[in-house]
């Protein structure tokens, strides 16, 4: 008794694994659905951060130390 026990509970995870395979197999729409949010996100945080999100640090200091006291002092003194 005790051993089915613990071998259920060892599988829980493949069994959890194996429900969402065969629940995504089983889908028509949400397939779409799905790569639409993929997409979206690809979108959002790849294209979206080469346009509006440069690399300001880079051009402010080259060495980390640098860097580290640029952050510093603009941290401060933007009160």
């Amino acid at each position: 008794m005790k051993k089915e026990r613990e071998a259920k509970q060892r599988n829980i995870f493949t069994r959890v694994y194996r429900f969402y395979v065969d629940g995504f197999r089983n889908m028509t729409l949400g397939k779409t659905l799905w790569m639409i949010i993929g997409i979206k996100l690809f979108i959002m945080f790849f294209v979206l951060k080469l346009f509006f999100f440069p690399n300001y640090l880079s051009g402010k200091a080259e060495t980390p130390e640098e860097k580290a006291k640029f952050v510093t002092e603009e941290v401060i003194n933007r009160r």
